[in-house]
């Protein structure tokens, strides 16, 4: 019997050092998330976070016209709507739906800077997805929706949450609220994506980017992606003290020592992450 696709792959590309590549592997059902794939991609953000090798990620779907539509409306939802209501639930729809914060990154911090390679229609709990990516690219027939609204959901991922922080007010509460898709000419002008990218050249560009990444001071990198998120939320005079506090470490690091002594030799620095 043939071994069957494993719905959540971890690949690192030899090629790329310290890149990890993730790939939701259903295209068969628009790569949607049923329980036991967002119980994996749980586990493999868990996995990802501790590992110190791994410095810059790549999230993207299998196949060539989605990158996930979210929730999978046959398992997942009515899973979600007996377990709201008291009725029972089995064993492994349960740990699913358990998982679904950290599977859609939705306050679990990965503590790595990720990068989205939209290949295709972003959906729902699939737009979740790309909105903890703090980089990315879409082809050019990709769309986007956020649709809980129109199915008296709420947006209970990073929707609500990410959304106006990361583009303009109005156009937030356009996405929210009228459950209308966009595609990806204006997803690049109102900010949500970085850049549009041919099909055949999405994944060398978000590798090239993400080998870009890999390739800084990885302390530097950890503290300036989490500085951002930290700083956020502060007033001027305590984020400028803050930030202070936050760069004096990598001063005086290992790294930073090495990044001289390459300048003045003349050569790439080997950065160690100390």
């Amino acid at each position: 019997m043939p071994k069957s696709r494993a719905p959540i792959r971890l690949d690192s590309p030899s090629e790329h050092p310290h890149v990890a590549v993730v790939v939701i592997d259903r295209p068969e059902r628009a790569n949607c998330l049923d329980p036991p794939m967002l119980a994996e991609l749980a586990r493999v953000w868990r996995r990802i976070a501790a590992d110190d090798d791994v410095r810059c990620v790549v999230l993207r779907g299998a196949g060539e016209r989605v990158f996930c539509a979210g929730m999978d409306m046959r398992a997942t939802i009515p899973a979600a709507q007996r377990l709201a209501s008291g009725e029972r639930v089995s064993d492994e729809e349960f740990e699913g739906l358990r998982s679904v914060g950290t599977a859609l990154l939705a306050g679990f911090d990965l503590g790595k800077p990720l990068i989205c390679a939209v290949n295709g229609h972003a959906r729902a709990g699939g737009f979740d997805l790309m909105l903890a990516c703090e980089i990315r690219y879409a082809v050019p027939h990709a769309s986007f929706a956020l649709e809980e609204v129109a199915l008296g959901l709420y947006p209970t991922g990073n929707a609500t949450v990410l959304l106006p922080r990361q583009i303009g007010w109005a156009h937030a509460h356009e996405l929210l609220l009228s459950a209308r898709p966009i595609d990806a000419e204006r997803a690049r002008a109102i900010g949500l994506v970085n850049d549009i990218v041919e099909p055949d050249a999405l994944m060398e560009t978000a590798l090239e980017m993400a080998s870009r990444i890999a390739g800084n001071a990885p302390l530097a990198v950890s503290a300036t992606r989490s500085g951002v998120r930290e700083l956020l939320a502060m007033d001027l005079e305590h984020a400028y003290r803050r930030q202070e506090e936050l760069g004096r470490p990598l001063r005086v690091s290992e790294d930073a020592r090495e990044a001289q002594k390459a300048f003045v030799e003349k050569r790439k620095p080997v950065f160690r992450g100390r």
